[in-house]
């Protein structure tokens, strides 16, 4: 096989696991994640943050070819001049190859630079270690892969001394001009490769100061080189191993760890049927000598929010029927409902007795339900964080909140989707324009708030800072400030604090707590709770199976007409989630999208995506149009979710 070369992607993907670099790239087998990195770099403004780094250093020759003799090629002629920048630079040694972001030739001293969109504090004493002097977690692979890319440059160019740089989203920078997300739009060619297409008004302005800081990171690789406490192999030996088996399509054996359980290489049932197969269901049965039939057995993987994992799997501890109860050693809190080990051991009898019950604390509920103050809300925002700002004055990854929905329930048991908010406009800042919309809608009596998790509360406090820090800025900050702290409580890194009258209630909490149901898995996401509460729910089931929703004498609606949220599939609910109008139903004009490959919305990750999309792509006003109203339709849900899980108490604590 031509050009099996250890990329710094393969590389990456080898510390992770150094199984995966036998299943990378091979059609026979499942990936579940072929697409997030392009996703996770749309959503965050990576793309972007790319082409922006360019400007910073400015006068590079862009080596944009993906055929690795054409890209070494061009490379190895630009570098025989005394002074160079190259973009995506193509180095290669034996069969390791990797792309430079931006390589600077001074004569006879190589820059590497590195960028990535994350954010970097750059007062921070040793933001690179750890208290144990171990690389930090959070920056290993960012390390890793430059580290790695340095060695190849050393390795391939003796002659040359080098300097290696990541260059970073800088936190503490402010941004110097509005508008400076819009002037980096991505595009697709007529080749179908993404692109950055900078605008022609970028101007000097918009550079300084810069919002991006370059960090020399050679003790860093020089650690990574020498230190083997990171890792159970020397740097080095790790890359030959690597470069070695990857060159020889030769599985390294791995044995099973932590790193199992969010692999990619799975096949699920559908995946199977197709004729794809399991990666790690081949490792297990390697490792494990499991029979096909136990693959699919619950596993301390599968314990909710269990911190335990590697230990029980380090004493060969991996099926669920192999855990005793002093493993998870479940305690009290003298407190109504469960505790964290208590929930996850329940989990664990559950599956060992073949117990599918659901179990429910009424009596706790029922104190919790009693102390609600009518009409109720229900709301969920939908919000992002990119790397570079809408606005003059913000820093990077300021928290944008671009969306909310509103639920609300009266006394009588009228539901009704009462308001929403949404703001896509390309460059607009709209996290001020949201609170007032929030603030109208929820002020207008006194019952109580619901959100599900934490999510809400703290974009809260984080929009509260942002009204601070511009008060003179907002004239009615004062009073959007109040209204945040009526309805929020301060988090752990406020400098104030405050719990508001109508501080929002965590329904998430209350599932933690009074609720579980062997179906959802031990979840307690809204995406796994809610199918369990219409499957334990026979009057949800009769009430939302008729097309009430979106209806005038029904549940009224600001999305939907004549809809009815449930559908049985052999014997069980579908997932609401699951029946969402699909986008792009219209053939002609489908064949235009630009970036839009999927034609349903209905998670977090998709709405960001979404968001992404609609400002940072040029589209046709019938794509916007679409993806906007999937966003409405989204989140609308997220709260009616919210509602039936209430409802769903409600009846079933009766």
């Amino acid at each position: 096989m031509k050009n099996r070369y250890l990329t710094k992607s393969r590389f990456k993907l080898g510390l992770e696991c150094p199984a995966k670099l036998y299943y990378t790239g091979k059609k026979e087998y499942a990936n579940q994640t072929l697409n997030d990195s392009f996703l996770e770099a749309l959503a965050e403004g990576g793309f972007q943050v790319g082409e922006l780094a360019k400007c910073y250093v400015p006068g590079g020759h862009d080596i944009k070819t993906l055929d690795y003799d054409e890209a070494l090629s061009q490379t190895n002629n630009l570098l025989k001049l005394e002074n160079v920048i190259i973009y995506e630079a193509a180095v290669c040694i034996n069969n390791l190859f990797v792309r430079v972001d931006i390589l600077v030739k001074s004569k006879n001293h190589l820059d590497l630079i590195e960028v990535k969109a994350k954010s970097f504090e750059p007062s921070e004493e040793s933001p690179f270690l750890g208290k144990t002097g171990k690389i930090s977690s959070g920056w290993k692979s960012y390390l890793y892969d430059v580290a790695f890319q340095k060695h190849v440059i050393t390795t391939a160019y003796p002659q040359f001394t080098n300097t290696t740089y990541l260059m970073l989203a800088d936190k503490t920078a402010i941004c110097p001009t509005n508008g400076l997300n819009q002037k980096f739009k991505l595009l697709k060619d007529i080749s179908s490769m993404t692109h950055v297409e900078v605008s022609e008004d970028l101007c000097e302005d918009d550079l300084s100061p810069k919002i991006l800081c370059t960090v020399d990171i050679d003790d860093i690789c020089e650690h990574i080189y020498s230190d083997c406490q990171d890792e159970e192999l020397p740097f080095l030996d790790m890359v030959r191993l690597f470069s070695e088996s990857y060159a020889a399509d030769k599985k390294i054996a791995t044995p099973v760890s932590t790193a199992c359980g969010s692999c990619e290489f799975y096949a699920s049932a559908e995946d199977i049927s197709s004729g794809l197969k399991s990666g790690k269901a081949e490792c297990w049965t390697e490792n494990l000598g499991w029979s096909c039939g136990m693959i699919d057995s619950p596993t301390v993987f599968d314990i909710w929010n269990f911190r335990k994992k590697s230990n029980l799997i380090n004493s060969g501890k991996i099926m669920i029927n192999d855990i005793e109860e002093e493993d998870i050693s479940p305690k009290s809190d003298n407190l109504p409902g469960l505790t964290l080990s208590q929930r996850q051991w329940m989990q664990v009898e559950k599956i060992q007795n073949n117990d599918d019950a659901l179990w429910i604390d009424k009596q706790g509920l029922r104190e919790e339900m009693w102390s609600w103050r009518f009409p109720l809300h229900f709301i969920d925002f939908e919000t992002t964080m990119v790397a570079i700002p809408f606005n003059k004055g913000l820093h990077p990854y300021e928290g944008i909140a671009f969306q909310f929905s509103h639920h609300i329930v009266d006394e009588g048991g009228t539901v009704a989707h009462y308001g929403e908010y949404i703001n896509t406009q390309p460059g607009v800042f709209p996290n001020f324009e949201f609170v007032r919309n929030l603030m109208n809608q929820l002020s207008n009596d006194n019952g109580s708030i619901f959100r599900y998790s934490n999510h809400e509360n703290t974009f809260l406090n984080l929009i509260y800072h942002q009204l601070q820090h511009n008060k003179n800025e907002v004239d009615d900050s004062e009073e959007l400030c109040d209204f945040i702290k009526l309805i929020s409580h301060s988090t752990g890194d406020s400098t104030e604090f405050w719990c508001g009258d109508r501080d929002m209630v965590d329904l998430w909490d209350l599932v933690k707590k009074y609720y579980y149901d062997p179906a959802a898995g031990g979840s307690t996401s809204i995406k796994k709770i809610l199918p369990s509460i219409l499957n334990n729910s026979r009057c949800l089931r009769e009430k939302y199976s008729r097309p009430i929703y979106g209806t005038e004498s029904g549940v009224k609606s600001l999305n939907f007409k004549n809809w009815s949220w449930i559908k049985i599939k052999n014997g069980t609910v579908v997932d609401p989630y699951l029946l969402l109008p699909k986008m792009f139903q219209n053939t002609q004009n489908n064949e235009s999208m630009l970036l839009s490959n999927d034609n349903v919305l209905k998670d977090g990750g998709g709405a960001l995506t979404a968001y992404a999309k609609l400002q940072f792509t040029e589209m046709s006003d019938y794509e916007r149009r679409e993806l906007n109203q999937a966003l409405l339709n989204y989140c609308e849900l997220d709260t009616m979710a919210m509602v039936m899980i209430y409802e769903g108490w409600k009846d079933l604590i009766q």
